[in-house]
């Protein structure tokens, strides 16, 4: 089943789901985008950008809709997706975009239209948010992440595995937990170590504008993260927060290693920690 002329929803029309309508519209497979958001001007903001074509409101329901999309913070997503897997027919298909799954399964498990749900993980992001922030390329060579996918209609599996092909991404399959885990180690430590650099300079270096002058690259990249709005990672260190724990724990020990060959002026062994960190360079450059 190709992806055409459907008609999709969108909750939640800021960096995730404007970028995903403006790539399906790029590719002509939609016909109407209905977008619905609590934030009124993210609404007015993705109509004057032709992110959706109208808006709307969850108490009108989806009977015109053939795709839902719901892409907002991983709590909310708990929240509503019951009440829209209520709301639907057999033939709809919703799909969500969070950074986190084992919780959002957990919500709907024994819910009877389970089946007209896909878990779904784009694995892209930036700091910033808002429909403004949308690029329709933002997603191409990514992976896409499909979590459970024995618990999902065939035809609504095979809806999103063409979406996911429609974005140019590339497909993975995993279980919620194994998501989460491996999100953890790779994503959620990432934001909580630029979280903690960015306190960590802005406690000890009380100046701005020396910050400001004299900031790298290798530091801009690194707490580029830190710009990161709280009401998204909050919940999703919340939902995830064992795996978040160990990751963490082990990032501690880690820190503490450079610290130990620091304070003991031990730089043979420093060397050997950071030619060991070098080995991902082999990894990330496949």
């Amino acid at each position: 089943m190709k992806i055409k002329e459907m008609n999709i929803g969108i909750i939640g029309v800021g960096l995730i789901g404007g970028s995903i309508a403006l790539k399906l519209k790029q590719k002509q497979i939609v016909n109407k985008v209905v977008g619905i958001d609590l934030n009124e001007q993210n609404l007015a903001d993705a109509l004057s950008l032709k992110i959706i074509d109208e808006k709307s409101t969850l108490d009108k329901g989806f009977k015109n809709l053939d795709f839902i999309i719901i892409a907002i913070p991983v709590d909310a997503t708990r929240k509503i997706l019951p009440q829209i897997l209520d709301k639907i027919s057999n033939t709809q298909t919703v799909m969500d975009v969070g950074s986190t799954k084992s919780g959002i399964v957990e919500i709907v498990e024994n819910h009877p239209k389970r089946n007209r749900f896909v878990a779904f993980h784009p694995m892209w992001g930036t700091e910033n948010n808002g429909p403004k922030s949308a690029i329709a390329e933002s997603f191409k060579g990514k992976a896409a992440v499909i979590c459970d996918a024995e618990d999902s209609a065939k035809d609504a599996l095979e809806l999103v595995k063409n979406l996911a092909e429609s974005l140019d991404m590339h497909l993975i399959y995993m279980d919620a937990q194994a998501h989460d885990l491996h999100t953890a180690y790779i994503s959620h430590i990432s934001h909580i170590t630029s979280y903690a650099l960015a306190n960590t300079v802005l406690e000890k270096e009380k100046e701005e504008e020396t910050i400001f002058q004299l900031a790298s690259t290798g530091f801009s990249s690194t707490v580029r993260l830190a710009k990161s709005h709280p009401e998204m990672w909050v919940p999703i260190f919340q939902q995830n927060k064992d795996n978040v724990l160990d990751v963490l724990n082990e990032h501690i020990s880690q820190l503490s290693k450079f610290k130990t060959a620091l304070e003991q002026n031990d730089f043979q062994y420093l060397e050997e920690l950071i030619s060991n960190a070098n080995k991902i360079r082999a990894i990330l450059d496949k």
